[in-house]
């Protein structure tokens, strides 16, 4: 339908600036214009005609023009009430746009524009569910959103009568979401967090509260909860019903999640945002100590996470300013007491805040991807180091480095170190590259294949923290590694703890009969090294030889370790 050859008239009006915003003056003006017509036509006829006399002709107009003025004045007094339905449904449009105002517009008419006015009016409100929907619930899951859940709360929060209710406050958040969705397209993810909703939803009572607020994260308000061990009940609840696998596609597909937990005080209320934050400081934690976990908010927490947030900040461009440094902490020969490497150990001396432990920073330069930079520095600077104590005529000891995940997932691992060495001249016989076993499993064909290049260069390799992961024997047997670091949490209870023993034993024992080496991390007592030597350990490291100390401290130890092979050779 050509719609502008049927608007022709309302169009050419519609260019009259008088007559452009109104409808009302258009019908008017016509009215008028096809009322007064046949009244000129015939005042123009009389005017002509010399049939009439002319007091004939003055009687007969000014009967026809006041006849033509009563019935004008009636038509359009008329038409200007057949005109309401139209101009009240453009108001009631136009005041739903402006205040989001639901009109009454009539709905009994049958014509054009009752069908005008019942149609508008059900449209408006169909219109209004939709945007209230899309505003307020999560299109993929049908949950309440963010904005919907404040609210809901909020108002429960703030009646007189719920100043004494205990209100619990669930954050929920999937177990490495990133990894999961990478693993699956996007229609099984969708399918997933439909039936994550599902299973949340069967942990509720009527009472509760249950939204999605983006991604893989889901918030559960419980009202009036009655003890601690009720909430510890529900958080396990809702951990056991995930941790079921959900039948996908043909797939059966295992999830594990962690929550954070917040509860508001009776005297101080918070509000819906306050507990939201603490909800996620607590669930950051509940993160921090692994899977399927679930942590309460505290004060503590928000401190430690200022301190975090402050640790972030001013560790971008720590390293351009020149505050990082490399320490070097030996190892020792545990049968000739020489020694035999060092451990190049990163340190962080900030101008204000003094030396800051790699405890802190570490995990913010992993979590960030600054671990990489800072890793390649650490691992340039220590290669130097050790090639200028061979330059100065020290009997030469290999460095060892620690290789981050974050620095063993990249793609030009092998090229990057490769060049170091070329840049500082150290030959790759002197450099060994600690790995830790926790992230060898990410990807064991990928990690087979990179420290197999590693090794084709002529670097050694050493399995770091080794019995605190969860690789197989099975898997040990593929990586082409030359040496097993004794976790230090086995070697501190060693002498207390039979179970400690007994894994410090099996270990030992384990890389004799895959002909590695063996080296003991943190032994700092004369018995414990002494189990040490009987068990046959090959090397030891700890504070009871030396803490990590700086590259100019350490020459005078390579001096007279130089000398005292000169004297045991002779």
């Amino acid at each position: 339908m050509n719609l502008n050859h049927k608007l022709y008239l309302y169009s050419f009006l519609a260019h009259f600036k008088w007559l452009k915003k109104s409808y009302t003056a258009k019908i008017m003006l016509v009215a008028f214009l096809g009322t007064h017509v046949p009244l000129l036509s015939l005042l123009l006829s009389f005017v002509i005609s010399n049939s009439y006399s002319f007091e004939m002709a003055a009687r007969v107009m000014i009967i026809a023009l006041l006849a033509t003025l009563v019935g004008t004045a009636v038509t359009l007094y008329a038409l200007n009430h057949l005109l309401k339905p139209v101009i009240f449904t453009s108001a009631a449009l136009q005041n739903y746009l402006n205040t989001k105002t639901l009109p009454e517009l009539p709905t009994e008419f049958a014509d054009e524009a009752g069908t005008l006015m019942a149609d508008t009016s059900q449209t408006l409100h169909k219109l209004d569910e939709l945007i209230h929907y899309i505003t307020n619930y999560d299109e993929l899951t049908g949950l309440p959103n963010r904005d919907l859940f404040r609210d809901r709360l909020h108002q429960i929060l703030s009646q007189p009568e719920n100043n004494q209710r205990l209100v619990a406050v669930f954050l929920l958040s999937i177990d490495d979401f990133t990894g999961i969705s990478h693993g699956l397209d996007h229609q099984t993810t969708n399918l997933l967090l439909r039936a994550i909703s599902q299973r949340l939803s069967t942990c509720m009572v009527q009472t509760d509260i249950l939204a999605h607020l983006s991604g893989d994260e889901f918030v559960l308000a419980r009202i009036d909860m009655h003890s601690l061990e009720h909430v510890i009940k529900l958080s396990q609840a809702l951990l056991n019903t995930l941790s079921k696998p959900f039948p996908l596609e043909g797939n059966l597909i295992h999830i594990s999640a962690s929550i954070g937990i917040t509860i508001n005080h009776l005297n101080d209320p918070n509000n819906v945002d306050q507990l939201l934050q603490q909800a996620h400081i607590a669930l950051y934690q509940a993160k921090q100590q692994g899977r399927s976990q679930y942590q309460f908010y505290s004060p503590e927490m928000n401190a430690q996470l200022q301190e975090r947030l402050t640790l972030e900040k001013e560790l971008h461009g720590a390293l351009e300013r020149g505050e990082m440094l490399v320490y070097y902490q030996p190892l020792i020969d545990l049968h000739s007491g020489q020694m035999t490497a060092m451990e190049a150990l990163i340190r962080w001396q900030h101008p204000t805040l003094g030396m800051i432990s790699p405890v802190k920073f570490i995990p913010i330069a992993e979590a960030n991807g600054a671990i990489v930079q800072i890793g390649e520095w650490v691992l340039r600077t220590a290669c130097a180091q050790t090639r200028a104590w061979q330059l100065a005529g020290f009997t030469p000891i290999r460095i060892s480095v620690n290789l981050s995940s974050r620095q063993f997932e990249q793609p030009y691992l092998v090229e990057i170190v490769n060049q170091i060495l070329e840049e500082t001249g150290l030959q790759a016989s002197s450099l060994e590259l600690e790995v830790t076993e926790s992230f060898l499993m990410a990807d064991i064909d990928r990690s087979v294949k990179t420290l197999k290049q590693l090794r084709e260069l002529g670097i050694c390799l050493a399995l770091d923290d080794f019995g605190t992961g969860y690789s197989s024997l099975n898997y040990l047997k593929r990586f082409p590694v030359n040496m097993l670091k004794i976790d230090r949490s086995f070697v501190q209870d060693v002498m207390s703890n039979p179970d400690s023993a007994a894994v410090t034993d099996a270990i030992i024992a384990l890389a004799k009969s895959l002909r590695l080496k063996i080296t003991a991390e943190g032994v700092e007592t004369q018995e414990q090294l002494e189990y040490l030597q009987m068990r046959g350990c090959d090397e030891g490291q700890g504070y009871y030889f030396s803490c990590p100390i700086p590259a100019d401290v350490i020459a005078p130890m390579l001096q007279k370790s130089s000398q005292q092979m000169e004297i045991t050779t002779t």
